[in-house]
Protein backbone atom coordinates (compact mmCIF):
# COMPACT_ATOMS: atom_id res chain seq x y z
CA UNK A 1 0.00 0.00 0.00
CA UNK A 2 1.23 3.24 -0.55
CA UNK A 3 1.43 6.46 1.24
CA UNK A 4 -1.18 9.00 0.83
CA UNK A 5 0.71 12.07 -1.34
CA UNK A 6 3.31 13.54 0.78
CA UNK A 7 2.69 10.84 3.62
CA UNK A 8 5.83 9.81 5.21
CA UNK A 9 7.39 6.67 3.68
CA UNK A 10 10.22 4.92 6.05
CA UNK A 11 13.70 5.29 4.08
CA UNK A 12 15.74 2.57 3.50
CA UNK A 13 16.96 0.51 7.01
CA UNK A 14 20.90 1.87 7.05
CA UNK A 15 22.49 -1.61 7.12
CA UNK A 16 19.88 -3.06 4.27
CA UNK A 17 21.70 -1.08 2.36
CA UNK A 18 24.75 -2.92 2.40
CA UNK A 19 22.70 -5.92 0.74
CA UNK A 20 24.45 -5.58 -2.69
CA UNK A 21 27.96 -5.99 -0.93
CA UNK A 22 27.20 -8.84 0.59
CA UNK A 23 25.88 -10.46 -2.12
CA UNK A 24 28.97 -10.23 -3.77
CA UNK A 25 31.14 -11.63 -0.85
CA UNK A 26 28.63 -14.53 -0.16
CA UNK A 27 29.36 -15.43 -4.15
CA UNK A 28 33.12 -15.57 -3.53
CA UNK A 29 33.46 -16.68 0.44
CA UNK A 30 30.06 -18.51 0.95
CA UNK A 31 27.83 -17.91 3.24
CA UNK A 32 29.48 -18.39 6.53
CA UNK A 33 32.63 -17.19 5.10
CA UNK A 34 31.60 -13.20 5.66
CA UNK A 35 32.76 -12.03 8.99
CA UNK A 36 30.52 -9.18 9.53
CA UNK A 37 31.73 -6.19 11.97
CA UNK A 38 29.46 -3.94 10.14
CA UNK A 39 26.82 -3.81 13.24
CA UNK A 40 28.26 -3.91 16.98
CA UNK A 41 25.95 -7.10 18.01
CA UNK A 42 27.88 -8.84 21.08
CA UNK A 43 29.38 -12.37 19.86
CA UNK A 44 30.75 -13.37 23.21
CA UNK A 45 28.46 -14.96 25.66
CA UNK A 46 27.05 -13.24 28.97
CA UNK A 47 28.02 -14.55 32.49
CA UNK A 48 26.34 -17.73 33.99
CA UNK A 49 25.17 -15.85 36.83
CA UNK A 50 23.19 -13.89 34.77
CA UNK A 51 21.79 -16.72 32.35
CA UNK A 52 20.66 -18.42 35.29
CA UNK A 53 18.66 -15.62 36.78
CA UNK A 54 17.28 -15.48 33.22
CA UNK A 55 15.85 -18.81 33.58
CA UNK A 56 14.81 -19.27 36.73
CA UNK A 57 12.75 -15.88 37.52
CA UNK A 58 9.24 -17.27 37.84
CA UNK A 59 8.25 -13.89 36.56
CA UNK A 60 6.76 -14.49 33.31
CA UNK A 61 3.19 -14.51 33.87
CA UNK A 62 2.22 -11.38 35.47
CA UNK A 63 2.57 -7.82 33.91
CA UNK A 64 5.81 -6.38 34.86
CA UNK A 65 6.08 -2.78 36.18
CA UNK A 66 6.28 -0.22 33.85
CA UNK A 67 9.12 1.53 35.34
CA UNK A 68 11.10 -1.76 36.53
CA UNK A 69 11.09 -3.44 39.24
CA UNK A 70 12.16 -2.08 42.55
CA UNK A 71 14.79 -4.21 42.68
CA UNK A 72 16.16 -3.64 39.29
CA UNK A 73 15.48 -0.01 39.60
CA UNK A 74 17.92 -0.51 43.19
CA UNK A 75 20.68 -2.78 41.21
CA UNK A 76 21.09 0.07 38.54
CA UNK A 77 20.92 2.91 40.57
CA UNK A 78 23.97 0.93 42.99
CA UNK A 79 26.05 0.63 39.75
CA UNK A 80 25.50 3.89 39.00
CA UNK A 81 26.81 5.05 42.60
CA UNK A 82 30.14 2.26 42.05
CA UNK A 83 30.44 3.36 38.50
CA UNK A 84 30.35 7.15 38.61
CA UNK A 85 29.83 8.11 42.06
CA UNK A 86 26.54 9.57 41.34
CA UNK A 87 23.89 9.21 43.71
CA UNK A 88 20.13 8.57 42.27
CA UNK A 89 16.90 8.29 43.77
CA UNK A 90 15.81 4.72 42.29
CA UNK A 91 11.99 5.59 42.91
CA UNK A 92 11.91 9.03 41.49
CA UNK A 93 14.75 9.42 39.06
CA UNK A 94 15.24 6.30 37.27
CA UNK A 95 13.00 4.06 35.02
CA UNK A 96 13.72 0.87 32.89
CA UNK A 97 13.74 0.85 28.81
CA UNK A 98 13.27 -1.74 26.58
CA UNK A 99 16.70 -1.26 25.46
CA UNK A 100 17.27 2.10 24.56
CA UNK A 101 16.95 2.04 21.02
CA UNK A 102 12.95 2.37 21.37
CA UNK A 103 13.96 5.16 24.30
CA UNK A 104 16.30 7.49 21.57
CA UNK A 105 13.15 6.59 19.28
CA UNK A 106 10.49 7.38 20.93
CA UNK A 107 11.58 10.51 22.85
CA UNK A 108 11.39 13.03 20.61
CA UNK A 109 7.62 12.71 20.79
CA UNK A 110 6.78 12.29 24.10
CA UNK A 111 9.10 15.43 24.44
CA UNK A 112 6.73 17.19 21.79
CA UNK A 113 3.38 17.05 23.60
CA UNK A 114 4.67 17.93 26.34
CA UNK A 115 6.53 21.10 25.16
CA UNK A 116 4.37 21.56 21.67
CA UNK A 117 6.00 25.02 21.08
CA UNK A 118 8.96 23.30 20.62
CA UNK A 119 9.99 21.51 17.68
CA UNK A 120 14.09 20.86 17.16
CA UNK A 121 16.18 17.50 18.08
CA UNK A 122 20.04 18.38 18.05
CA UNK A 123 22.03 15.78 17.68
CA UNK A 124 25.57 14.95 16.52
CA UNK A 125 26.48 15.62 13.27
CA UNK A 126 27.91 12.15 12.92
CA UNK A 127 26.33 9.69 14.96
CA UNK A 128 23.97 6.88 15.83
CA UNK A 129 20.81 7.03 13.50
CA UNK A 130 17.91 7.02 15.66
CA UNK A 131 18.79 10.27 17.39
CA UNK A 132 17.39 11.92 13.68
CA UNK A 133 14.93 9.21 12.79
CA UNK A 134 13.22 10.09 16.49
CA UNK A 135 13.08 13.83 15.23
CA UNK A 136 11.18 12.18 12.13
CA UNK A 137 9.28 10.08 13.49
CA UNK A 138 7.52 12.82 15.90
CA UNK A 139 7.04 14.95 13.03
CA UNK A 140 9.66 17.36 14.39
CA UNK A 141 12.88 19.01 13.11
CA UNK A 142 16.29 17.09 13.07
CA UNK A 143 19.05 19.75 13.33
CA UNK A 144 22.94 18.25 13.51
CA UNK A 145 25.52 20.10 15.44
CA UNK A 146 28.81 20.22 13.64
CA UNK A 147 31.89 17.76 15.36
CA UNK A 148 34.96 20.05 16.53
CA UNK A 149 38.44 19.14 15.74
CA UNK A 150 38.86 16.61 18.61
CA UNK A 151 35.52 14.57 17.64
CA UNK A 152 33.46 16.23 20.55
CA UNK A 153 30.12 18.60 19.79
CA UNK A 154 30.90 22.10 18.84
CA UNK A 155 27.73 23.38 20.88
CA UNK A 156 29.02 26.78 19.88
CA UNK A 157 28.00 26.48 16.22
CA UNK A 158 24.38 26.02 17.13
CA UNK A 159 22.05 28.57 15.77
CA UNK A 160 20.51 30.62 18.77
CA UNK A 161 16.95 30.08 17.38
CA UNK A 162 17.73 26.39 16.77
CA UNK A 163 18.52 26.26 20.27
CA UNK A 164 15.36 28.92 21.54
CA UNK A 165 13.22 25.82 19.48
CA UNK A 166 15.07 22.83 20.73
CA UNK A 167 13.04 19.84 22.69
CA UNK A 168 16.40 18.19 23.53
CA UNK A 169 20.05 17.88 23.13
CA UNK A 170 21.71 14.26 22.53
CA UNK A 171 25.59 13.49 23.16
CA UNK A 172 26.82 10.22 22.96
CA UNK A 173 30.18 9.68 24.49
CA UNK A 174 31.81 7.53 24.01
CA UNK A 175 30.49 8.31 20.73
CA UNK A 176 29.01 5.82 18.16
CA UNK A 177 30.88 5.56 15.69
CA UNK A 178 34.01 7.42 16.24
CA UNK A 179 35.21 6.90 19.74
CA UNK A 180 35.46 10.42 20.53
CA UNK A 181 34.74 12.01 23.78
CA UNK A 182 32.24 14.69 24.07
CA UNK A 183 32.53 17.05 27.42
CA UNK A 184 29.85 15.84 29.47
CA UNK A 185 29.78 19.14 31.91
CA UNK A 186 30.42 21.87 29.40
CA UNK A 187 26.94 19.69 27.68
CA UNK A 188 25.08 19.76 30.73
CA UNK A 189 26.29 23.72 31.18
CA UNK A 190 25.04 24.55 27.20
CA UNK A 191 21.30 22.98 28.12
CA UNK A 192 20.21 24.12 31.78
CA UNK A 193 21.89 27.71 30.66
CA UNK A 194 18.83 27.47 27.73
CA UNK A 195 16.33 25.47 29.28
CA UNK A 196 17.44 22.43 26.95
CA UNK A 197 17.25 19.36 28.46
CA UNK A 198 20.22 17.29 27.47
CA UNK A 199 19.68 13.50 27.10
CA UNK A 200 23.56 11.81 27.10
CA UNK A 201 23.70 7.74 25.66
CA UNK A 202 26.69 6.29 27.66
CA UNK A 203 25.68 2.81 26.28
CA UNK A 204 29.55 2.48 25.78
CA UNK A 205 30.61 4.50 28.91
CA UNK A 206 32.83 1.03 30.27
CA UNK A 207 34.46 0.42 27.49
CA UNK A 208 36.64 4.11 27.87
CA UNK A 209 40.21 3.63 27.06
CA UNK A 210 40.89 7.11 27.54
CA UNK A 211 40.45 7.45 31.49
CA UNK A 212 37.42 6.96 33.27
CA UNK A 213 33.86 5.96 32.23
CA UNK A 214 31.82 9.12 32.70
CA UNK A 215 28.52 10.25 33.25
CA UNK A 216 27.14 13.46 32.50
CA UNK A 217 24.92 12.93 36.10
CA UNK A 218 28.55 13.94 37.26
CA UNK A 219 27.61 17.66 36.95
CA UNK A 220 24.46 17.39 39.04
CA UNK A 221 20.75 15.84 37.54
CA UNK A 222 19.21 18.82 37.00
CA UNK A 223 18.52 19.13 33.50
CA UNK A 224 20.04 16.48 32.23
CA UNK A 225 19.04 12.01 31.96
CA UNK A 226 21.81 9.66 31.53
CA UNK A 227 20.66 6.95 29.49
CA UNK A 228 22.54 3.25 29.91
CA UNK A 229 21.83 -0.63 28.29
CA UNK A 230 23.23 -3.82 28.95
CA UNK A 231 23.44 -4.88 25.32
CA UNK A 232 27.10 -3.93 25.09
CA UNK A 233 28.51 -3.99 28.92
CA UNK A 234 27.35 -7.36 29.24
CA UNK A 235 26.43 -8.98 26.13
CA UNK A 236 22.79 -8.54 26.03
CA UNK A 237 21.76 -7.13 22.92
CA UNK A 238 19.03 -10.02 22.69
CA UNK A 239 17.61 -9.44 26.14
CA UNK A 240 16.23 -5.48 25.13
CA UNK A 241 16.85 -4.05 28.68
CA UNK A 242 18.25 -0.94 29.41
CA UNK A 243 17.80 2.50 31.66
CA UNK A 244 16.86 6.35 32.31
CA UNK A 245 18.18 8.28 34.96
CA UNK A 246 18.42 11.96 36.10
CA UNK A 247 16.24 15.11 36.29
CA UNK A 248 13.27 13.83 38.35
CA UNK A 249 11.03 16.04 36.67
CA UNK A 250 11.95 14.87 33.50
CA UNK A 251 11.82 10.58 34.57
CA UNK A 252 8.97 11.24 36.33
CA UNK A 253 7.50 12.86 32.90
CA UNK A 254 8.61 9.70 30.84
CA UNK A 255 7.73 7.12 33.12
CA UNK A 256 4.12 8.38 33.14
CA UNK A 257 3.37 8.46 29.54
CA UNK A 258 5.27 5.56 28.69
CA UNK A 259 3.03 3.07 31.12
CA UNK A 260 0.51 4.43 28.68
CA UNK A 261 2.34 3.63 25.12
CA UNK A 262 2.70 -0.04 27.00
CA UNK A 263 6.30 0.11 27.29
CA UNK A 264 7.22 -2.77 29.96
CA UNK A 265 10.70 -5.06 30.14
CA UNK A 266 9.89 -8.42 30.58
CA UNK A 267 10.18 -9.99 33.97
CA UNK A 268 12.68 -12.32 34.00
CA UNK A 269 14.33 -9.61 31.47
CA UNK A 270 14.26 -7.66 34.48
CA UNK A 271 16.08 -10.38 36.60
CA UNK A 272 18.58 -10.91 34.19
CA UNK A 273 19.66 -7.42 34.52
CA UNK A 274 19.77 -7.24 38.43
CA UNK A 275 22.16 -9.97 38.45
CA UNK A 276 23.90 -7.81 35.24
CA UNK A 277 24.09 -4.64 36.66
CA UNK A 278 25.27 -6.54 40.62
CA UNK A 279 28.82 -7.93 39.36
CA UNK A 280 31.97 -6.25 37.73
CA UNK A 281 34.24 -9.37 36.73
CA UNK A 282 32.59 -10.45 33.69
CA UNK A 283 32.83 -6.65 32.37
CA UNK A 284 36.22 -6.57 32.99
CA UNK A 285 37.09 -9.64 30.43
CA UNK A 286 35.03 -8.22 27.93
CA UNK A 287 36.75 -5.18 28.52
CA UNK A 288 40.14 -6.90 27.66
CA UNK A 289 38.86 -8.74 24.70
CA UNK A 290 37.63 -5.34 23.20
CA UNK A 291 41.25 -3.55 23.56
CA UNK A 292 43.00 -6.73 22.22
CA UNK A 293 40.38 -6.97 18.99
CA UNK A 294 40.76 -3.09 18.63
CA UNK A 295 44.61 -3.54 18.57
CA UNK A 296 44.57 -6.38 16.41
CA UNK A 297 42.33 -4.99 13.86
CA UNK A 298 44.12 -2.16 13.58
CA UNK A 299 47.41 -3.54 12.86
CA UNK A 300 45.63 -5.67 10.06
CA UNK A 301 44.25 -2.73 8.11
CA UNK A 302 47.40 -0.62 8.46
CA UNK A 303 49.04 -3.61 7.25
CA UNK A 304 46.77 -3.47 3.87
CA UNK A 305 47.29 0.78 3.54
CA UNK A 306 44.28 1.62 5.35
CA UNK A 307 46.16 3.20 8.72
CA UNK A 308 43.45 4.22 11.62
CA UNK A 309 43.72 5.77 15.70
CA UNK A 310 42.79 3.54 18.32
CA UNK A 311 39.58 5.30 19.57
CA UNK A 312 39.41 7.36 23.29
CA UNK A 313 36.16 4.85 23.65
CA UNK A 314 33.53 2.46 22.53
CA UNK A 315 34.73 -0.91 20.38
CA UNK A 316 34.79 0.85 16.62
CA UNK A 317 37.63 2.25 14.69
CA UNK A 318 36.57 4.60 12.64
CA UNK A 319 38.93 4.41 9.46
CA UNK A 320 39.94 7.10 7.04
CA UNK A 321 39.45 6.42 3.41
CA UNK A 322 43.21 6.62 1.98
CA UNK A 323 43.00 9.59 -0.27
CA UNK A 324 43.17 8.91 -4.27
CA UNK A 325 40.43 6.43 -3.92
CA UNK A 326 37.39 7.61 -5.75
CA UNK A 327 34.57 5.73 -4.94
CA UNK A 328 35.15 6.53 -1.18
CA UNK A 329 33.55 4.81 1.56
CA UNK A 330 31.50 2.77 -0.49
CA UNK A 331 34.24 1.72 -2.41
CA UNK A 332 36.82 0.76 0.51
CA UNK A 333 33.57 -0.76 2.21
CA UNK A 334 33.14 -3.26 -1.52
CA UNK A 335 36.70 -3.94 -1.45
CA UNK A 336 36.95 -4.91 2.05
CA UNK A 337 34.00 -7.62 1.68
CA UNK A 338 35.16 -9.22 -2.00
CA UNK A 339 38.93 -9.08 -1.02
CA UNK A 340 39.08 -10.04 2.78
CA UNK A 341 35.17 -11.24 3.24
CA UNK A 342 35.80 -8.00 5.79
CA UNK A 343 32.03 -6.61 6.05
CA UNK A 344 31.82 -3.04 7.36
CA UNK A 345 29.71 0.08 7.46
CA UNK A 346 30.20 3.14 5.11
CA UNK A 347 30.62 6.19 7.04
CA UNK A 348 27.75 8.06 5.75
CA UNK A 349 25.15 5.76 7.51
CA UNK A 350 26.08 7.84 10.20
CA UNK A 351 25.49 11.45 8.65
CA UNK A 352 26.94 12.99 4.82
CA UNK A 353 29.96 14.17 7.32
CA UNK A 354 30.88 10.73 7.92
CA UNK A 355 31.31 10.21 4.74
CA UNK A 356 35.31 10.20 4.28
CA UNK A 357 35.15 7.05 6.61
CA UNK A 358 34.27 3.49 7.52
CA UNK A 359 32.96 1.96 10.87
CA UNK A 360 34.98 -1.54 11.64
CA UNK A 361 33.21 -2.97 15.05
CA UNK A 362 35.73 -5.49 16.79
CA UNK A 363 32.98 -7.83 17.72
CA UNK A 364 33.59 -11.01 16.09
CA UNK A 365 35.66 -13.38 17.93
CA UNK A 366 39.32 -13.78 17.55
CA UNK A 367 39.49 -16.63 15.37
CA UNK A 368 36.98 -15.16 12.98
CA UNK A 369 39.47 -11.24 13.13
CA UNK A 370 42.91 -13.88 12.19
CA UNK A 371 40.28 -15.65 9.03
CA UNK A 372 40.14 -11.65 7.96
CA UNK A 373 43.91 -11.04 8.35
CA UNK A 374 44.95 -14.07 6.30
CA UNK A 375 43.33 -12.82 3.31
CA UNK A 376 44.57 -9.32 3.66
CA UNK A 377 47.88 -10.11 5.00
CA UNK A 378 49.20 -9.85 0.77
CA UNK A 379 46.60 -7.27 -0.56
CA UNK A 380 47.07 -3.12 -0.25
CA UNK A 381 44.07 -1.14 -0.62
CA UNK A 382 45.99 1.90 -1.55
CA UNK A 383 45.25 3.14 -4.97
Amino acid sequence: MKAPSGGFVPPPYPHDRLAAVVAGAREIFGPDGIVDCSIGTPCDPPSPAVLAALANSGTERGYPASQGSLAYRQAAASWMQRTFGVDVDPTAQLGACVGTKEFVASLAQYLHLRTPERDTVLYPAISYPTYAMGATLAGVRAVPVAIDGTGGMDLGSIDDEDAARALVLWVNSPANPTGALCDLDEAATWGRSRGVPVFSDECYAEFTWAGPPRSILESGTDGVVAVHSLSKRSNLAGVRVGFYAGDADLVSYLVEVRKHAGFMVPGPAQAAAVAAWQEQEPVDVQRARYLERLEFVREVLSGCGVPCELPEGGFYLWVPVPDGRSGGAWELTADLALRGGLLVSPGDLYGPDGAGFVRVAVVQPSDRLRLVADRLSSVSLVP
